[in-house]
């Protein structure tokens, strides 16, 4: 895999992030939507090292814990000082009857329930939990996960942020990083709102978006980037296939946003598409390194439960996409003119 000169995520504490620009997504490490079997997680886990691939992501949600424990059990077939590490804190595992058990999207899980929890208290239980989980003593960014209004509304937003900022959730974070147990702090979220709001309340690090800036979506270029870079905020860039769509292509059951695609973003995919295959070029390997022409962005980590899905993931990352494709996706007004685009490569048609 050709990786790029590491960026440091987190200057301030002159405690450098290095992050490869492809990361692994974890998410599927949980049993997302179908179990895997551990054999499996870790030839997954071996393959993506074995690609050169140095950054890492897991949550407590996936699998309720299991992401985390397959994560630890790679980790420790790997070398610690190339390994850069992230997990997330907010959702705490509880033991519950067979009935309460809150499995999400995911399949054999743990007898476990999610509890939210942003205060003091909770940030730093569930930092604890992960911490034992992961068989580690070092977490390198630790994220708020889904702090956000998502599907629960705006009240569950409201009262996040309230114990984050008045019930000391953000000061655990603080006393985490300032300890050097932590050394960059951030949310791992779905929109970009709420992390324009975090930044405009304290001191952030990065955020992992899931989604959001896309081939697809470029709102965040009006404000929230330029913020991004006034502040040396790095992004990592979750979800870069809008959840499928960008992948797939317009096929039929497409999703956009977990959800079936809309009439008018599958007429967009088409368009996108024509104009990628106009030049040899995959849709997909368009859409994956599309994000990291922006310089607030460091990472994309887009999921693979499987070795060839890291192959797969490897080879369309390091796909040679031809300069001319961009500005033809410009002046067609698929993308936004202002957004900046990967360097300049050799034309691969």
């Amino acid at each position: 895999m050709k990786l790029v000169q590491p960026t440091a995520l987190n200057q301030r504490t002159r405690l450098p992030v290095n992050l490869s620009p492809l990361g692994f997504g974890g998410a599927p490490l949980g049993n997302l939507y179908r179990k895997i079997e551990d054999s499996h997680a870790q030839a997954t886990l071996d393959a993506a090292w074995n690609a050169g691939i140095r950054y890492f992501d897991t949550a407590p949600q996936y699998g309720l814990g299991r992401s985390e424990m397959r994560v630890a059990e790679a980790r420790s077939r790997f070398d610690p000082d190339q390994l850069v590490l992230s997990t997330k804190v907010g959702r705490i595992l509880e033991d519950c009857t067979p009935d309460e058990v809150t499995p999400e999207a995911f399949v054999d899980v743990p007898q476990k329930r999610i509890v939210f929890d942003f205060t003091y208290d909770g940030i730093m239980r569930s930092y604890e939990d992960s911490i034992v989980r992961l068989r580690t003593d070092r977490i390198d960014m630790l994220f708020l996960h889904d702090i956000d209004a998502g599907n629960h509304g705006q009240a569950f937003e409201g009262n996040n942020l309230r114990q984050l900022f008045s019930e000391g959730g953000y000061r655990a974070l603080s006393e985490l990083r300032e300890a050097g147990k932590v050394f960059a702090i951030g949310a791992g979220v779905n929109t970009w709102q709420i992390c324009e709001r975090l930044l405009g309340e304290a001191d952030f690090d990065g955020f992992l978006l899931a989604g959001r800036y896309t081939l697809l979506e470029q709102d965040p270029l009006d404000t929230f980037l330029p913020l991004c870079i006034k502040r040396d905020v790095g992004i990592i860039l979750g979800g870069p296939y809008n959840s499928g769509i960008l992948a797939t292509g317009p096929i039929v059951g497409a999703r956009f946003d977990y959800a079936p695609a809309s009439d008018a973003i599958l007429q967009r995919v088409r368009a996108l598409n024509e104009v990628c295959a106009s030049h040899n070029t995959p849709l997909i390997a368009a859409a994956l390194q599309f994000p990291l022409g922006h310089p607030a962005v460091k990472s994309v980590i887009p999921g693979a439960s499987s070795p060839d899905e890291v192959r797969q993931n490897v080879e369309t990352f390091e796909r040679l996409i031809p300069s001319d494709l961009w500005s033809d996706l410009k002046s067609q007004g698929l993308i936004r003119e202002d957004a900046p685009t990967p360097l300049e490569q050799p034309d691969a048609s």
